[in-house]
C-alpha cells in the first residue's frame, strides 16, 4: 500500500509519524473520508470544502491547495489499484497540527502533518441492507456544541468511542447519541432519519450532529421525490414510534435500522420508504461524481 505522506508517496512501512506529532498527542488534527463510484470521485467538492471549514475552525492551514487535492486523491487511487471498474476507493485525508515540542499552543508546530489512504471500499453486504441493523442508545452523550463545536471533522475522536464501545458490548451495529437536552443527534459516523406518518425526519443541525453531505443529500432527494422532509429536535420516544429507520453516510448510503434498544422499528424490517430513497440515490448517484477525466 503506497501512502502519501507530507510530500511523497511511500511504502506502508515507511508511513511514520512522529511521537512529537500533535495528532498524536493530542488529537489537534481534521479529516475526511471520501470514497469513488470507479474511477470518479463522489462529492468530492463537497468533502473538500467541509475540510477546509473544519481547518479553518481549528486555525489549521491546509498544506495542499485547493486545487491540488484532485491530482493527489487520483494518484493514491492508481498507485493503490483502487478507483478501477472492479474496485471503488475509500479515501481518508488526515492533517495534523504536526510534530512540535509538548505543548498545546499551535505555534509550538510549524508545519501541519498531511496523511492520504487509497483502500478498497468494503460496503455492508447485500444480506445486511436486506435484513437492516440493530442500535443502542448509548449512555455517553454527545459532545456539549459549544464546547466542541461538531461541525469540526476532528481527529479527536473519543466522545465517538465511548459510544461504539457501548455498542459493542451490547452486540448492537452501532450506538445513537443524545444532546445534552435528551433529544436524538447522530451515530458514532452516521447521520440519522426516521419516517412517520409518511415524513421523513431528521434531527437539525442545531441538536449538535455533523453536517453530513450525504444527509444534504438524502434531505435533496426526499425534495425530489415530494416527500415531506422536517429537520427538528425529536426524543427517544418519537424514535420508536416511527414506521421506519435508517442511517446514512459516505460509504454504505442508507443503511435501514431494525430495532433500537431490542424494540422493533415499525415491522422491524426495512420499509417502503427507505428502499424508495436508496433506489433514488442508486439511480442518481452520477449527478455527484467528479467530471470524468479527459483521455
Amino acid at each position: 500500500m503506497w501512502i502519501y505522506l507530507n510530500d511523497r508517496f511511500v511504502e506502508e512501512k515507511d508511513a511514520v509519524v512522529s511521537v512529537f506529532d500533535h495528532g498524536f498527542l493530542y488529537g489537534d488534527g481534521v479529516y475526511e473520508t471520501i470514497r469513488s463510484y470507479g474511477s470518479r470521485i463522489f462529492m468530492r467538492d463537497h468533502h473538500l470544502a467541509r475540510l477546509q471549514r473544519s481547518a479553518n475552525a481549528i486555525g489549521l492551514t491546509l498544506p495542499v491547495p485547493s486545487g491540488g487535492w484532485p491530482r493527489l486523491l487520483h494518484d493514491a487511487m492508481d498507485r493503490n489499484q483502487v478507483g478501477t471498474d472492479q474496485t471503488d476507493a475509500y479515501l481518508r485525508i488526515t492533517v495534523s497540527r504536526g510534530v512540535g515540542e509538548i505543548g498545546l499552543d499551535p505555534a509550538l508546530c510549524p508545519n501541519p502533518t498531511l496523511v492520504i489512504m487509497a483502500k478498497p471500499l468494503h460496503p455492508p453486504t447485500e444480506d445486511t441492507y436486506q435484513r437492516g441493523v440493530a442500535l443502542i442508545i448509548a449512555q455517553t452523550r454527545r459532545n456539549l456544541p459549544s464546547a466542541l463545536s461538531p461541525q469540526i471533522k476532528s481527529t479527536n475522536f473519543l466522545n465517538n468511542i465511548l459510544a461504539k464501545r457501548e455498542a459493542i458490548a451490547a452486540g448492537a451495529f452501532d450506538s445513537l447519541f443524545l444532546n445534552w437536552e435528551g433529544h436524538l443527534t447522530e451515530c458514532t459516523v452516521s447521520n440519522l432519519f426516521f419516517v412517520s406518518q409518511n415524513r421523513l425526519l431528521t434531527p437539525a443541525i442545531a441538536c449538535g450532529i455533523l453536517d453530513g453531505i450525504t444527509r444534504e443529500l438524502i434531505l435533496q432527494f426526499a425534495r425530489e421525490l415530494g416527500i415531506p422532509a422536517i429537520e427538528g429536535r425529536f426524543t427517544p420516544h418519537d424514535l420508536l414510534q416511527a414506521d421506519e429507520c435508517f442511517l446514512s453516510n459516505t460509504s454504505m448510503e442508507l443503511m435501514p435500522v431494525m430495532s433500537i434498544n431490542r424494540q422493533p422499528i415499525g415491522a422491524g424490517t426495512p420499509g417502503p420508504l427507505t428502499r424508495q430513497l436508496h433506489k433514488h440515490f442508486g439511480d442518481n448517484h452520477r449527478r455527484f461524481l467528479e467530471p470524468p477525466a479527459l483521455p
